[in-house]
C-alpha cells in the first residue's frame, strides 16, 4: 500500500496530515506495475482544513508505504524528510 501525505501547520493545529493519494500494489502485479511513474495525478482526497487556515501555508508532501504480508508483522516506512517536496498555497483564491 503506497500513499502520499500532505503535512502543514496552522495556528489552530500545529501538525496537520492529510492523505491525498493512495495505491494498492500487489505481490501478484507484474514487475512494471510495481514501479510507480506517475505525472499530473489528480488527488483522490481533498486538501481541506477544518478551520479554513490553509491560505498561504507551506505544505510538504511525503511518500509512505506499508508492506502487508499474509502472515507476520506489518512493515511501514516513508520517504526521508530531507527529500520531501514543499509548495506554498496562494493567499487568495478566485
Amino acid at each position: 500500500f503506497v500513499y502520499v501525505v500532505a503535512e502543514y501547520a496552522t495556528d489552530t493545529n500545529p501538525r496537520n496530515q492529510i492523505i491525498l493519494w493512495d495505491k494498492i500494489v500487489e505481490a501478484t502485479d507484474l514487475d512494471d506495475a510495481k514501479v510507480l511513474k506517475q505525472d499530473n495525478i489528480f488527488v483522490k482526497y481533498a486538501l481541506v482544513d477544518q478551520a479554513d487556515e490553509l491560505r498561504g501555508k507551506d505544505v510538504q508532501l511525503q511518500l509512505h508505504w506499508d508492506h502487508m504480508p499474509l502472515t507476520g508483522s506489518l512493515h511501514q516506512d516513508s520517504q526521508g524528510r530531507e527529500t520531501m517536496s514543499t509548495f506554498t498555497l496562494p493567499e487568495e483564491y478566485q
